[in-house]
């Protein structure tokens, strides 16, 4: 940011997630201020309003709106309702950095961006693992060409996970919950959009939930790289890693290093350890989700992680519940998005 406002920050939303934002959000006050919180959970509001010193409180939105007097608000709220908490924000006019999944569906998204470009409020999403995970890292040296040009990716993260509330009902669970990472991800580190996917998920009776657990996914992007990914949120054996195939070498990477293998190494000729990753880290890279918006504002140019560059990503997670539940390949437009007659069937 170039200027020196400090930005009136109010938070929507005071479950779990909002702890990272509001860790990130106190480290940089002399860019921020927090002045406010909502939820209509007052017992839960309280609580986090103490624990970081919010003075004004409100159980409802419309007060919120009316009597916060803020500059732009962080909506950390539960993704099935983000239509009724967004509109209002963006009938008031105030900026909005949204968490993910931006929406449960692409219609609900689309609607959004459409009724925020209407009013001319930006929109951007919290889509914090392009810096938190090694995705921005590996893209650079991509860019370096460090392995020349990319012919593969693969990627898997196997974990065990068991939520509480809302999301455990929801019939999309593992993709919505750990998937919107990924596939913004593999846009972020690729510089391309999906051309087709195909998509397979179970759901484990190990996991208390109605929705999937396990999914394998493959997309082919238009500039003919596959990314095959595997997910599972029932798995006993933790492990996650991307693997990047190049015509001069391989990357190996995941939340903390990346290492360089070349033709004939066993072992990597280079190693590093990139300096946004770490679990430490990511209330900063949430905020610096944040700062991609407040630019936005001052220089009036859309931000990277604008709820119109997300629509791609979400579209890759519709395509995917749309092929497991059609059993059949799903192709996008030329700008990575999907097509409104396939998206509009699976809702």
């Amino acid at each position: 940011m170039s200027t020196e406002k400090v930005y009136r920050v109010g938070i929507v939303g005071a479950g779990n997630v909002t702890r990272m934002h509001l860790d990130g959000l106190k480290k940089h006050k002399g860019e921020v201020e927090v002045v406010a919180i909502c939820d209509p959970n007052l017992e839960v509001l309280n609580e986090r309003a103490n624990a970081y010193e919010i003075d004004h409180r409100f159980t409802s939105l419309n007060d919120f709106i009316a009597d916060a007097n803020v500059d732009v608000a962080v909506v950390c709220t539960p993704s099935t309702i983000r239509k009724e908490v967004l509109f209002p924000l963006i009938e008031a006019g105030i900026p909005i950095f949204c968490e993910k999944p931006f929406c449960e569906t692409l219609q609900e998204a689309q609607e959004i961006t459409d009724y925020a470009k209407k009013h001319g409020v930006p929109v951007s999403i919290d889509q914090n693992f392009r810096t938190h995970y090694c995705f921005d890292f590996v893209k650079n040296l991509i860019l370096d060409n460090k392995i020349g040009a990319v012919s593969s990716v693969r990627f898997h993260d196997y974990f065990f996970r068991q939520d509480q509330g809302w999301r455990t009902e929801r019939a999309r669970n593992s993709m919505s919950v750990m998937g919107i990472h990924w596939f913004d991800g593999f846009r972020w580190i690729l510089g391309s959009e999906a051309k087709s996917l195909v998509c397979q998920t179970y759901s484990s009776p190990a996991v208390n939930c109605v929705g999937d657990t396990d999914s394998t996914v493959q997309i082919l992007f238009q500039n003919d790289v596959a990314v095959t990914y595997t997910q599972s949120l029932s798995s006993a054996y933790k492990t996650n890693e991307l693997v990047v195939v190049g015509e001069n070498g391989t990357l190996v990477g995941g939340y903390n290093d990346v290492s360089l293998y070349q033709k004939d190494s066993k072992d990597p000729v280079e190693t590093w350890e990139f300096p946004t990753g770490g679990q430490k880290l990511k209330p900063e890279s949430a905020f610096e989700g944040l700062r991609q918006l407040l630019d936005s504002l001052e220089t009036n140019v859309s931000a990277p992680n604008s709820s119109e560059d997300n629509l791609k990503t979400i579209s890759l997670l519709e395509a995917a519940y749309l092929s497991d539940k059609e059993q059949r390949i799903v192709y996008f437009n030329e700008d990575g998005t999907l097509k409104s007659s396939e998206y509009l069937e699976v809702n």
